[in-house]
């Protein structure tokens, strides 16, 4: 699988405030890539110098093969970016909005790439309406179907569904699956711990250094998992690797016999193990 994304000791600083230190990723071709970390990791500014937005210090970008700066005019008709703040007119109904970023792309056909693109990100019903009407999530939707109506081959999104209902956030995911199986590379940054299950491969930023990447599966393999049981009127607790075979070892060890009144399994969650693994880096 080639990567639609490569990126080289890239370092961004601000006078003497470094905000990216050293940054290599490689983002496969159409997977979901979840940048995760606390607010001030760094990750908008990573963003931003993919889509060529502001230029980096040192290091080298490569987007579908191309330097995001050199290869602007290029690389526009090909990505797509949701900033973290909808960039919309209030004023204009929704598919006004979409139109205009249509336009300013030279889609032919527009306006059935416009409708088509509504009906993908279940818009067609407020098509009308003035976005200033919308909520925060809507707005959002409104946004994602901005940066796609180009059909992209790579999206970046800065925190898509912050602030967003249980609802529109599924319904967010389920179109990012969709894309990722038509071969669209997705880019999202998130703060959501529960979102970055959802990705493919993970990145943890912190302080604009790169703690670890990995798949959800193996983030979450490094935890633990506590077990607890009573016997006899006492409690005890035993500690294993979340792996199934670890966790069948500290069972035998158990015996499960007839005084064991109670068991209670609990397991690190991809929250405390991204935790753990910046307090470590920290410490």
């Amino acid at each position: 699988m080639s990567n639609s994304v490569q990126i080289r000791s890239l370092n961004k600083s601000y006078g003497k405030f470094s905000v990216l230190k050293d940054v290599t990723l490689e983002v496969p071709e159409g997977s979901i890539f979840g940048l995760i970390g606390p607010n001030g990791a760094g990750k908008t500014t990573l963003i931003k110098a993919m889509v060529g937005a502001l230029k980096i210090n040192s290091g080298e970008i490569s987007v579908l093969g191309k330097d995001p700066l050199k290869n602007s005019w290029e690389l526009r008709r090909q990505i797509g970016y949701m900033p973290q703040s909808p960039s919309l007119y209030g004023d204009l109904s929704a598919k006004q909005n979409i139109s205009f970023f249509g336009k300013a792309q030279k889609i032919t056909n527009l306006e059935k790439e416009v409708d088509k693109i509504l009906e993908f990100t279940e818009l067609t019903g407020r098509a009308n309406d003035p976005v200033r009407n919308f909520s925060g999530g809507m707005q959002k939707r409104v946004s994602l179907a901005c940066a796609l109506i180009h059909s992209p081959r790579i999206i970046f999104l800065d925190e898509p569904t912050a602030a967003v209902d249980p609802h529109l956030k599924q319904r967010s995911w389920e179109l990012f699956k969709e894309l990722s199986r038509k071969g669209v590379t997705i880019f999202v940054s998130t703060h959501l711990m529960d979102e970055a299950l959802l990705c493919d491969k993970i990145t943890i930023l912190r302080q604009g250094q790169v703690l670890a990447v990995d798949t959800p599966q193996n983030f979450l393999a490094r935890g633990k998992t506590r077990i607890r049981y009573e016997k006899n009127g006492q409690t005890h607790e035993l500690i294993s690797g979340s792996d199934t075979s670890s966790l069948a070892k500290e069972m035998q060890k158990i015996g499960l016999d007839a005084n064991i009144a109670k068991i209670e399994i609990e397991q690190d969650n991809i929250e405390n193990i991204v935790l753990q693994i910046v307090n470590r880096t920290e410490g």
